[in-house]
C-alpha cells in the first residue's frame, strides 16, 4: 500500500470516529479533552483498518466464489478508489444524514467492484455483492465491538457508583 493511500485510510478512519465521537462529546461537555483525542485516535485507528480490510475481505470472499484462486496478489486500495471513501467518512457525521453517508458508501463500494471484477474473472453484480458482504461483514463486527465496549464502560461505571 502507498504512502498516500495510508494516508487518506488514515484521514478517513479519524473523520468516521470522529463522527461517531463529536455527538457523544457535545452531550457530554464535561469529557476531559485527553480522553475525547484518546478516543479519536482509537476510534480513528480502528476504522482505518476496517477500510483496509474491505478490499482484502471483498477478495477472500470473491475467491470462495470462483471454482480456481484468481491470479495476482488480491484487491487494494488506490488513491483513486480512496479519495472517494475519505469523502464519505468527512460526511459521516450524524448531523449531515446517514441517507447521503450510505450512498457514498455504496459509490466507493461500486468503485471497488470493478477492480475485483476484472482482476477475479467474476461478473459485476458478482463482484458487487462479494464487496456489499464484506463491507456489511465488516461494518457489523465493528458494531459489536462497539457495542461490547460501550456496555463494559457503562457496567464498570456503575459498579463504582454502588
Amino acid at each position: 500500500m502507498s504512502p498516500a493511500v495510508v494516508v487518506l485510510l488514515l484521514f478517513a478512519g479519524v473523520s468516521e470516529a470522529a463522527g461517531r465521537i463529536l455527538p457523544l462529546v457535545v452531550r457530554r461537555p464535561g469529557m476531559p479533552r485527553t480522553l475525547v483525542a484518546s478516543l479519536l485516535l482509537a476510534g480513528g485507528l480502528v476504522e482505518c483498518a476496517v477500510f483496509a480490510l474491505w478490499p482484502l475481505t471483498a477478495w477472500n470472499l470473491a475467491e470462495l466464489v470462483v471454482s480456481s484462486p484468481p491470479p495476482g496478489d488480491g484487491l487494494v486500495w488506490t488513491p483513486g478508489v480512496a479519495a472517494p471513501l475519505v469523502l464519505s467518512a468527512v460526511l459521516a457525521f450524524p448531523w449531515l444524514g446517514p441517507v447521503l453517508h450510505l450512498l457514498l458508501f455504496v459509490g466507493v463500494g461500486a468503485g471497488l467492484a470493478e477492480p475485483l471484477a476484472t482482476a477475479t474473472g467474476l461478473g459485476w453484480w458478482t463482484a458487487v455483492g462479494c464487496v456489499a458482504v464484506a463491507g456489511v461483514g465488516l461494518g457489523l463486527a465493528v458494531e459489536a465491538v462497539r457495542r461490547l465496549v460501550v456496555n463494559l464502560s457503562t457496567a464498570g461505571s456503575r459498579e463504582s457508583l454502588a
